[in-house]
């Protein structure tokens, strides 16, 4: 993996807070970490992309033309952290670019960077029904320097990215991480409707669960209450986090749930199991 939030801090010297914003923008490659220069951080990361991941994959599995596996790599990165299925690329690629790809063909492409250690992907898990949902699935990017550089470092919204941070952490800790879905009966202009709402992280710790929600800002009561329904709606009793943007400490609110800063969050791995 590359560097955790910790390592970065560790080899740049630099706070917390301002190692966290170069963090999300950087990365954990150990040489974009120690590189001075902004221009050659992004040198050095567009050719790690292009002259040792891409070429390894082309190389290893015999692909002659590579335009298709590269637009799909792009789509990925300016969408991590949406949900996305073989389908719905291909279609993509063939009404965007005019590329004639299949879903077997863009299935191959996914797999190819999962084994790669360039993306890896999350599951969506049903909470309440106890069973796996297959399609659409979540993409991550392992590392954010790769994916920044990449795309130019357009589409750099914190929010995103603060989310797939928090995904890498849990990953490169150990655990096995889906996303989970609750679905949910409420009443709409007199008539009863089911709902399906998300839980960004379900953290499984051997036989039992941690919930993690990551929302970058929760401006008003109203955000507060719409980031903790799928938590509350989830029909048990493991632990619960909603994690935002900052320092803050670990605090439980009046329904259990633990809100904490991102920054001791991805520093202290005591925080998510309690």
């Amino acid at each position: 993996y590359p560097l955790s939030l910790g390592e970065y801090i560790e080899a740049t010297g630099l706070d917390k807070s301002e190692a966290f914003d170069e963090y999300l923008i950087w990365g954990g490659m150990p040489r974009a970490a120690l590189e001075k220069k902004d221009s050659a951080r992004s040198k050095y990361l567009k050719d790690l992309f292009a002259k040792v991941y891409m070429k390894d994959i082309r190389e290893r599995h015999k692909l002659k033309d590579d335009t298709a596996l590269e637009r799909v790599a792009d789509m990925l990165f300016s969408t991590v952290g949406s949900l996305t299925s073989p389908f719905n690329i291909s279609a993509t690629l063939r009404g965007q670019a005019g590329l004639k790809t299949t879903d077997r063909t863009i299935k191959k492409y996914l797999d190819y960077f999962d084994e790669s250690f360039l993306f890896s992907k999350a599951r969506r898990y049903d909470v309440r029904g106890r069973k796996y949902l297959y399609f659409p699935e979540k993409y991550y990017a392992m590392d954010l320097g790769l994916r920044n550089a990449r795309i130019n470092f357009r589409q750099t919204e914190e929010s995103h990215l603060m989310e797939n941070a928090i995904y890498n952490e849990l990953i490169r800790r150990g655990y096995n991480v889906d996303v989970g879905v609750v679905e949910h009966f409420c009443k709409e202009d007199g008539k009863t409707v089911r709902k399906q709402y998300e839980i960004d992280f379900v953290v499984n710790l051997g036989m039992k669960k941690v919930y993690v929600q990551s929302a970058f800002r929760i401006p008003n009561e109203e955000k507060r209450e719409q980031e903790k329904k799928s938590l509350k709606w989830s029909g048990d009793f493991f632990r619960k986090i909603v994690v935002t943007a900052g320092s803050r400490r670990p605090l439980a609110d009046e329904d259990g749930i633990v809100h904490v800063g991102v920054i001791p969050f991805l520093l202290d791995p005591s925080i998510l199991e309690g």
